[in-house]
């Protein structure tokens, strides 16, 4: 497998390349402009693989798609926010928040696997993407879940959530009044359908409401823990490439 990382911060792209290659895959190529990538594309063979920084030092990587037809599949490297992001998981296209946190490069690379074993030539809409970025739609998010439970329904309002779990390949729900209900989706589907302003998610395992946090203390490895009113059956644990991004969320 080929694989290109197109970032104008020299350090940022060989540390993705470390974390890549520490994943067992190899980095064939680093690209730093869009001008630069541009004769190169035009001069080599497409790689099957992509990581591309948006914002480049001479202009959007955009740019790139504009004069050359590119098939590989991309991975967006990024600091944009998570609200113009959401154009992304809409078309099923992944991208990695700054600073690039490895659980989520891992699931990421595993994701483009699977889709690339069904769907080896999926076509992507660069200018529409493009389009969402620089004028984002308004954006509604989830107010409410339906919740079955036997030949009932029940309806628990956002402001009922302490956090959201994943458990034995489900999805929960635990509220503050200290119950746990099973959702018929993914972490991956919450992220683009709950307000990026008040949750976050922490780890692979965890989404949790910026008014579910207790208490924060400080945890090995660089990393932090968090308290929340009645969760308790597992730690929460802030993954060391997220402490910072989180600290910014939390203001």
């Amino acid at each position: 497998m080929k694989i290109l990382i197109i970032e104008d911060e020299k350090p940022a792209a060989r540390l993705l390349q470390r974390k890549v290659e520490k994943l067992g895959l190899q980095v064939d190529t680093l690209l730093h402009s869009v001008e630069e990538s541009i004769t190169w594309f035009q001069n080599n063979a497409h790689p099957d693989l992509i990581f591309l920084d948006i914002q480049l030092s001479d202009g959007l990587s955009f740019e790139i798609f504009e004069n050359i037809e590119i098939k590989s599949p991309v991975i967006f490297t990024t600091a944009y926010d998570e609200y113009a992001l959401r154009a992304f998981k809409l078309n099923s296209i992944d991208y990695l928040l700054k600073p690039i946190d490895e659980e989520n490069l891992e699931f990421a690379l595993n994701k483009f696997k699977a889709r690339n074993a069904s769907s080896p030539n999926l076509a992507l809409d660069f200018e529409l993407i493009k389009k969402m970025l620089i004028n984002p739609i308004d954006r509604t998010f989830k107010k409410r879940f339906t919740i079955k439970m036997g030949q009932q329904l029940k309806m628990i309002g956002i402001e009922e959530v302490e956090c959201f779990y994943s458990e034995n390949k489900g999805t929960y729900l635990h509220t503050f009044d200290n119950r746990d209900y099973l959702l018929d989706t993914t972490l991956e589907q919450l992220e683009t359908e709950i307000d990026p302003e008040q949750f976050y998610r922490v780890s692979r395992k965890f989404i949790l409401p910026m008014k579910g946090i207790k208490e924060i203390q400080l945890y090995s490895n660089s990393r932090l823990k968090v308290i929340l009113s009645t969760y308790k059956d597992d730690e929460v644990i802030v993954a060391r490439e997220k402490v910072s991004d989180f600290k910014i969320w939390l203001g």
